[in-house]
């Protein structure tokens, strides 16, 4: 999608220089905005296909611009990448909390941001769970929505229910993050009682099912996981 339109809301000149040039070099669309209310505006007025999104910003801070993006019926679906001053774990849980689908932290490469926009336009907006339906496929990992059946490496494996949903929706959704709270609204059925931390447990359980392709379920470490891109 190199012709993609992207905003990019960000209040440091230099940074915001930085990123234009190199989106316009990669052919992307871009349309800038240096506080949180006129870069709202922009969004809602453009409709771009992304979203570059500084949470420090002037008047109405990153968290708030996300949170009425994804309020909005017209905007809820353009993806958001986060960019935090810091690796500040706080901020980047708040963020996903709000709807932002990845980040990136200061100072970063271009090429670290390029490959995390490409990444990002790639996957597309979040869907409904309902919709990862048929056989989805994740290197020797393949998962049969309509069979309930996982087999790595051509072997069928044994998960639980709430061991299924868990990889069905990751692998669904490769290379984008979730918090723990998001993995519980989300994937927990509401009979099953379980809480964010117990989620850890049934990851684990998963990894070891996995064997040799646990890796393909990555912690971020305090924040929550993600299904490996491996296109990305």
């Amino acid at each position: 999608m190199k012709s993609a339109r992207i905003a990019v809301i960000e209040d440091e000149a230099d940074i915001l220089e930085a990123i234009e040039y190199n989106l316009a070099r990669e052919g992307y669309r871009v349309s800038t905005s240096r506080d949180g209310e006129a870069g709202l505006r922009l969004v809602q007025r453009k409709a771009p296909d992304l979203v570059l999104l500084d949470l420090m910003l002037p008047g109405l801070d990153g968290l708030e611009v996300c949170r009425r993006i994804k309020e909005d019926p017209v905007t809820r679906s353009i993806p958001i990448i986060m960019v935090t001053a810091k690796d500040e774990e706080s901020d980047i849980v708040l963020g996903l909390g709000v709807g932002a689908d990845d980040y990136v932290t200061k100072p970063f490469s271009p090429k670290e941001l390029l490959a995390r926009v490409r990444a990002v336009l790639r996957r597309g907006p979040l869907r409904d769970d309902a919709e990862a339906s048929g056989r989805i496929v994740r290197g020797e990992v393949v998962i049969d929505v309509r069979r309930h059946e996982v087999r790595v490496e051509g072997e069928p494996i044994v998960l639980t229910a709430t061991e299924f949903r868990l990889l069905r929706f990751l692998a669904a959704h490769p290379g984008r993050v979730f918090t723990r709270d998001h993995i519980l609204s989300r994937v927990i059925g509401e009979d099953a009682v379980v809480t964010d931390r117990n989620i850890d447990v049934h990851i684990r359980s998963v990894r070891q099912k996995l064997r040799e392709h646990r890796g393909l379920i990555e912690t971020i470490r305090g924040v929550g996981y993600r299904c490996q891109d491996e296109e990305g």
